[in-house]
């Protein structure tokens, strides 16, 4: 991860801005536009699903050493009502930390409303 918080790679270009990252908690605010949506005129899953996945990325990247790259092993995410265009927020919490596992939890809220929970392992990959 870079110095400057940025997500880099897919999620920056996508659109997604990293906010605080620190103590197993990360937050990262997306605007959604019509680009974004799928046929059925909704945010499409992938999105949101990337949203969640950086944000507790940041999330366990800021509760871990210099020298762990995690990655993600297993992601569900829970679809709870559709998305449409406007800012959306994420905030993603560490929920158990081991040496070589790590189980994150994410919300994506839109107007006050919970869109999507999701629940990661990340593997930690020693350098």
């Amino acid at each position: 991860m870079a110095d400057d918080g940025a997500t880099g790679g897919y999620a920056e270009r996508l659109g997604a801005r990293p906010g605080e990252a620190a103590d197993g908690r990360a937050t990262v605010a997306f605007e959604a536009t019509e680009e974004h949506l799928n046929p059925a005129g909704t945010l499409h899953g992938g999105v949101l699903a990337t949203l969640v996945d950086t944000a507790m990325g940041l999330a366990v990247r800021s509760a871990t050493g210099e020298g762990d790259v995690p990655a993600t092993s297993q992601l569900t995410v829970t679809y709870l009502r559709p998305g449409r265009p406007g800012p959306l927020t994420v905030t993603a919490r560490v929920r158990t930390r081991g040496e070589h596992l790590t189980v994150c939890e994410a919300d994506v809220e839109q107007e006050g409303k919970e869109l999507v929970h999701a629940l990661a392992t990340f593997a930690l990959l020693h350098r």
